[in-house]
């Protein structure tokens, strides 16, 4: 007979064995003792769930039973491996445990002296459901599997009162089932599964804040999680629910602002169903936005956090409840401090805005664009130094959330670029939408006409394309002279008035019909069709830097072409300025896909850029709506037809209309108002210029341009600035001739900034970069000054187009009806034109430096001292 543990009887032998039926899983030597087998039988009933059984069943068991003495951290058996007997723990400790990665339980369970082995398993002819292991030097008094089974043959009582207990175990375990069934139900619309991204960043914030993270995870105390929104906050409580020794139990989340008034969904009905409180159990409660709290419910919380009990609401007509202990963790978050709630807890975390940890944004960029890009299966692009420096000079009032929207956004509309550059970027900006009539509202067949056909694609391929080949040629082979050729009538006495005119109405409006351009769209549309390849991409970063002082060269050459070689009376020399500009267009359209030429290279296209920032109207995109509802971005992109979206290429110059800053990059084709679906675009009626004093970010190669036309003004009058010279300027000579051309160019410039050197010796807090922000202030009178130079051409010359087109084509000897403005008219227009110039001027630089005009004034003389100046030699 077999004995445990205790000293042996005089007449027990200790004999030393192998048990055969377990060398598979281990071999160890174990001692049997020889008894009597009433104390066995005893144990048996006193300390086993065997005890259920007769007497006669339990002394058959004892006299088959080997004791076995196992070491500890030795394995017993395999999960789903047979058990090879009957195992019956007299003293020790043991852990079972699961290793299959299909088990639904992953914990292990540590069993005490009493416990029974693999009786359901010997029973059910099954595997063992779990790996069992020795925790300690264990005593197991073990039953062979055949004597077992032997044994349930023999006595059909064991079958019978076993597996009335397996029934009860099943009606245990499936009402367990139900009840997590009807649990999960319950807290399936809170449940919150996982954590969504960590804390990114190394400024001393974002250190602090995983250090009051991991603080919060070590403890089950209430947590109060506040700042703006935006931040994550729910994400931060998720950290520490997933950081702490509840890991494995639920994290829910309830939006505080959906509540009762009476909080039953939290805490449950007396006599009905139970609240979230009660379902959580153990698990953490998230209270979202603790700040719209209902007030009943905000007492009861507190109560809840003072003594850890609360009431559930009153049934009409029941009795009062009574109240119910919760063993839930409590995390709020809210967007404000509440001082009640602040006493209450045990951690209170501040998480800063995205405004004061701007250290953190390229980290934080980088981390979002990971995460999309893994989610989606795209290789992650770079971002552009110049995107990221845009991105730190912006507020972010939508915190995590919109800098994590802005690099999704940027991602989709980079079209799988290896770099994110500034532009596939935007951000609100408050400023952008004050003052502002939206046209398209207020004039609906405004907005019919700007998304028909006609507006531009039919003016251009109707109208545009053949008049410009028609000027071209007349220019070649008509008579050389402006008062015999149309052509030159139209582009000098026509054209430059009109357009400047136009500017400030309009701005940039005759890039969206310009024939430039036109023939460089044809020829790459017909060159794709001949040689089909794919387009390059812009080089941005190089254009940015570069482009401006490409067309400013440009245009320079040209205000000299057009001076040395007087360019207004040869007809040959102005066609061959135009087939230039257009030989600029179509090369620029067979290398890279788009208008690059328009956005970056065009030195008529920069002039009408930067006259285009003075204009009365404006294209800009409701960032709201873009952020929120498009995900397709048609506008930018382009793509085929959606709801009321036209089909498009895209923006021809690459510009989103929410990310305009001012109207530069604009040219009023209106692709984006015909692609969007979703009404976003909107044509603007804003008071003019208000761009330069609000969302404009200036350029070194911008005011160079600027204070090129400002001189291109005194070129085009160096006869009458020599008649009011003390000397001769010898014009006929060809080199006195240039430098004295590019003396008037450059003179504005200088004088500029020696006019800046004097305002910082008034005010040395301006800072460096002040000038180029100052130097616009100049550009109404920029604009004004050559409208007046150009109005003589338009008012007297302007009105013989008819003479002028009739001497073009041989019959000068016709008489046609003249319209010339008298001279008197033209100079009261011209002064006009300066004087408002002038004050608009002055306007603008006050607007543009925000300084007393003590401090300005230097600046104001010196727009004083240019119009008289300009008044002396145009009017």
């Amino acid at each position: 007979m077999v004995e445990s543990g205790g000293s042996p009887h005089p007449l027990q032998t200790s004999v030393q064995l192998r048990v055969k039926g377990l060398e598979p899983v281990f071999a160890f030597p174990y001692k049997v003792v020889i008894s009597m087998p009433d104390d066995r039988v005893q144990w048996l009933q006193q300390h086993t769930p065997l005890g259920v059984l007769s007497e006669p069943v339990l002394r058959a068991i004892v006299e088959q039973i080997q004791i076995e003495q196992i070491p500890a951290n030795r394995r017993l058996v395999l999960e789903d491996m047979l058990p090879p007997a009957l195992y019956l723990l007299r003293s020790g400790r043991l852990e079972v445990y699961h290793t299959s990665s299909d088990s639904l339980a992953k914990g292990a369970s540590s069993l005490l002296p009493g416990s029974v082995l693999h009786l359901k398993e010997l029973l059910l002819d099954q595997p063992a459901e779990q790996t069992a292991i020795t925790l300690s030097d264990c005593e197991l008094w073990s039953l062979p599997r055949q004597a077992f089974l032997k044994l349930v043959e023999q006595f059909p009582e064991i079958n019978r009162t076993f597996s009335r207990q397996l029934a009860a175990e099943l009606d245990q375990v499936a009402a367990q089932l139900a009840f997590e069934q009807e649990r999960q139900m319950a807290l399936r619309p809170y449940l919150v599964p996982k954590v969504k991204q960590g804390v990114v960043g190394t400024s001393r914030y974002a250190v602090r804040l995983r250090q009051a993270i991991k603080k919060a995870s070590q403890d089950r105390q209430p947590v109060l999680i506040f700042g703006e929104p935006g931040l994550g906050k729910d994400n931060i409580a998720a950290l520490i629910h997933f950081g702490s020794s509840d890991r494995q139990q639920p994290l829910i989340k309830i939006n505080c602002d959906t509540l009762q008034p009476n909080g039953a969904e939290l805490f449950g009905r007396s006599g009905g169903k139970p609240g979230l409180l009660e379902w959580v159990g153990r698990g953490t409660l998230m209270l979202n936005n603790a700040q719209d709290l209902p007030i009943e419910v905000r007492k009861k919380l507190l109560h809840l956090l003072d003594t850890g009990e609360y009431v559930p609401a009153k049934r009409e007509g029941a009795a009062e409840p009574q109240p119910r202990r919760s063993e839930a963790r409590i995390i709020m978050t809210a967007e404000r401090t509440m001082p009640e709630s602040q006493k209450r807890v045990g951690h209170l975390i501040k998480v800063p805005p995205l405004r004061v940890t701007k250290a953190d944004i390229a980290a934080q960029v980088k981390y979002y664009i990971s995460l999309y890009c893994r989610s989606k299966g795209l290789p992650q692009p770079h971002v552009a130094p110049e995107a990221i420096r845009r991105l730190q000079s912006y507020d972010f009032p939508g915190n995590l959330s919109e800098l994590e929207s802005m690099v999704e956004r940027a991602i989709v509309q980079s079209n799988g670029a290896s770099v994110l550059t500034e532009e596939v970027f935007w951000s609100t900006s408050p400023k952008a939408k004050r003052y502002r009539l939206n046209l398209l509202n207020a004039y609906p067949k405004l907005r019919q006409f700007l998304r028909s056909p006609w507006w531009p694609d039919r003016i251009n391929y109707g109208f545009t394309l053949t008049a410009f080949a028609a000027i071209v040629t007349i220019l070649f082979v008509g008579p050389q002279t402006r008062d015999a050729n149309v052509g030159l009538n139209l582009f000098w006495a026509w054209w430059w008035p009109v357009v400047l005119i136009a500017f400030p109405f309009v701005g940039r409006v005759w890039c969206a019909v310009c024939p430039f351009m036109i023939y460089g769209e044809l020829v790459q549309t017909l060159s794709l069709k001949v040689f089909p390849r794919q387009l390059q991409s812009w080089p941005r970063q190089r254009a940015e830097k570069w482009g401006g002082w490409f067309l400013f060269t440009l245009f320079a050459l040209i205000f000299l072409w057009e001076e040395l070689w007087d360019l207004p009376n040869t007809a040959y020399l102005s066609s061959w300025l135009l087939l230039l500009i257009t030989a600029g267009a179509i090369v620029c359209s067979l290398i890279f896909e788009r208008r690059f030429w328009c956005r970056y290279l065009c030195p008529i296209g920069g002039m009408n850029g930067l006259y285009a920032k003075l204009s009365m109207i404006e294209l800009r995109a409701q960032q709201g709506i873009c952020a929120a509802t498009c995900t397709t971005y048609q506008c930018y992109k382009g793509g085929p037809q959606k709801g009321e979206g036209m089909a498009t290429g895209g923006c021809p110059i690459y510009s989103h209309p929410a990310q305009l800053q001012d109207n530069r990059d604009c040219v009023l084709c209106m692709t984006c108002l015909k692609a969007c679906p979703h009404r976003s675009v909107e044509l603007n009626l804003r008071p003019p210029g208000i761009e330069l004093w609000t969302t404009h970010n200036p350029t070194h190669h911008e005011v160079a341009l600027l204070f090129l036309l400002f001189g291109g003004v005194f070129l085009h009058r160096l006869p009458e600035i020599g008649d009011r010279l003390p000397w001769t300027i010898d014009l006929d000579n060809f080199v006195t001739h240039a430098a004295v051309s590019i003396a008037a160019l450059a003179i504005p410039g200088v004088i500029a900034l020696g006019i800046y050197g004097v305002i910082r010796l008034i005010n040395r807090a301006l800072k460096p970069r002040s000038f180029i922000e100052l130097a616009y202030g100049y550009l109404p009178l920029v604009l004004g000054s050559t409208l007046a130079h150009y109005l003589r051409l338009g008012l007297t010359e302007a009105g013989r187009i008819l003479p002028v087109t009739l001497a073009t084509f041989g019959f000068s000897g016709i008489s046609a009806p003249v319209i010339v403005a008298d001279p008197a008219v033209i100079s009261f227009l011209q002064g006009t034109t300066l004087i408002v110039a002038t004050l608009l001027s002055v306007v603008l630089t006050q607007n543009i430096a925000r300084q007393s005009i003590f401090h300005l004034l230097p600046q104001h003389l010196g727009t004083i001292g240019f119009t008289i100046l300009l008044w002396q030699i145009i009017v």
